[in-house]
């Protein structure tokens, strides 16, 4: 929350009177009961009685008003038609516009009952202006099949109190306070009660209460009172919570005409790219994940994401990863009737560090496993390409794991080997173990000889014991391990263990776990 919000803000407040009942007219088909013409009202079950919970414009134009029994309104209008409310299928509809309405400005929520909240700051000059951007709205909706009420204003609050309560449009800049003050205190959207009471004390508009002082107000309707008072009349600004956060680097793209052809589409995703690529290039940062969103003339909507192995902001680099997942795509992309609006968005931004370039051209060190390593996840799938990275146990077979070879994974790095020493470990691993007959000359020494596959071993040098404890959070529990690493008369080194101590039931049992190099 702050006061005195900056003069540069702008929200949207798009409302949808006749949700319920424009949803059963855009349906297809449409109910056999439903007539445009004709009074239609959804009913629920509340309190023990069928309840109106929506109608159409014939029906609202008769005095039937959601709250009223089912029993009165048929009174009323003996000719009703009523069908049973799916406040579901309503949500659903609502979500979709949400997702559709992404096309006007990244920053979107839901302002329930049956509206949307639109921060549209920096947006309206992609449609000719504040003006241009309301008449796209409407034009949007219409072409929806939806009735729609739009108000614009500094604060969401406002833009509320003006599509919902007041005769909408856009309030000019400075304008806010005085538009809101108009409006009559259901503007407020008080509990019945509280409502009734200004009304008795013969306030009637926003102004009225605006008028008087703040701490008889807090006294009497509670201490959040004024606030809410000063959020209606545009002094406090109270950002809205977009469903989805954006990406903080954007390019949209606007089209005067649809575009259907896939050339057509990809010069669009170039451009975008190159406008990301700037912004990028501002910041001193690259991206690690991209996203294309088509927006299609009918309301469909196509996201295509790609990822990348390190940081990048290249446009050219970029856009050959995007041809090959187009091309790659298991469902091609379908442009219907034509993409109007096409978005870009950059994400998991990391800084890139300015780099000289040498004259031969070489590449830095693994820039160039990294591209083909996007190519191939773009190719085959992000699951398809693996790296193995390193995870925390003790035990050697959960020591490490597979991973998307683009993933970006918490610190945990390898430890750096020594080079000075022989390897305290492996580099094969044989999953699961192998059992060995093994002959030791004391309970807790290494083995003297093993037989594996057949063979015999004669022990000449061990080094040992490693001892590796049962990991008590996991079940089942493993056997304590004692590794050791031992070298036969041939030369060749194995690295074995005991599960389990002399004494114990079962008895221990060997095995071999890996082979050194």
């Amino acid at each position: 929350m702050r006061r005195g919000p900056s003069s540069n803000r702008r929200h949207l407040a798009v409302w949808f009177p006749f949700l319920p009942t424009d949803r059963l007219a855009r349906s297809d088909p449409a109910p056999p009961e439903h007539d445009p013409d004709q009074p239609m009202v959804l009913a629920d079950k509340d309190r023990g009685a069928l309840r109106l919970t929506a109608g159409n414009t014939a029906a609202m134009a008769l005095g039937l008003a959601p709250g009223m029994t089912l029993a009165d309104a048929r009174a009323r209008v003996p000719d009703i038609t009523a069908l049973p409310h799916d406040r579901e299928a309503d949500a659903r509809l609502l979500h979709a516009v949400l997702e559709d309405f992404d096309r006007f400005t990244p920053m979107a929520a839901l302002d329930e009952p049956h509206g949307l909240m639109l921060d549209v700051t920096g947006c309206p000059h992609l449609f000719g202006g504040e003006d241009g951007m309301v008449r796209a709205v409407q034009a949007r909706t219409k072409r929806l099949g939806l009735q729609v009420r739009l108000g614009m204003a500094r604060t969401p609050q406002t833009a509320r109190a003006l599509s919902r309560f007041g005769p909408g449009g856009v309030a000019p800049e400075g304008r806010d306070a005085a538009l809101a003050g108009r409006l009559t205190i259901a503007a407020l959207e008080l509990p019945p009660r509280d409502h009734q009471a200004i009304r008795r004390a013969g306030l009637k508009t926003v102004a009225d209460l605006d008028e008087r002082p703040r701490a008889p107000l807090a006294a009497r309707f509670g201490a959040d009172f004024p606030d809410r008072l000063d959020r209606l009349m545009g002094r406090v600004d109270v950002r809205i919570t977009p469903h989805r956060p954006p990406p903080p680097v954007t390019a949209d793209r606007v089209l005067a005409e649809p575009i259907t052809d896939l050339d057509a589409v990809h010069a669009v995703i170039a451009d975008l790219l190159a406008d990301a690529e700037r912004q990028l290039e501002t910041r001193g940062q690259g991206a690690r994940r991209f996203t294309v969103s088509l927006y299609r003339v009918d309301g469909h909507i196509r996201r295509i994401a790609l990822n990348t192995a390190r940081p990048v902001r290249e446009a050219t680099v970029v856009m050959r990863l995007f041809r090959e997942r187009l091309a790659a795509l298991a469902r091609p992309v379908d442009p219907g009737f034509g993409f109007d609006h096409l978005r870009l968005g950059a994400e998991q931004l990391h800084a890139i560090a300015a780099e000289q370039i040498t004259f031969d051209r070489r590449t830095q060190d693994g820039e160039a496993l990294d591209a083909l390593i996007d190519r191939l996840s773009v190719r085959l799938g992000p699951d398809a390409v693996l790296r193995v990275h390193p995870a925390a146990s003790h035990l050697p077979e959960r020591s490490a794991r597979l991973v998307p070879a683009q993933a970006e994974m918490a610190a945990g790095d390898w430890p750096a080997p020594d080079t000075a020493s022989p390897p305290l470990r492996p580099l094969h691993l044989f999953d699961p173990p192998q059992p060995v007959e093994a002959v030791a000359l004391a309970p807790d020494s290494p083995p003297a000889q093993f037989q594996w596959r057949r063979a015999t071993h004669r022990v000449i040098r061990a080094e040992g014991p490693e001892r590796i404890e049962a990991e008590w959070w996991r079940a089942p529990r493993h056997r304590v391990r004692d590794y050791y690493r031992v070298e036969d008369e041939e030369g060749r080194r194995f690295w074995l263990f005991r599960a389990g101590g002399y004494g114990d039931d079962p008895p221990p049992r060997w095995y071999v776990h890996g082979l050194f190099a």
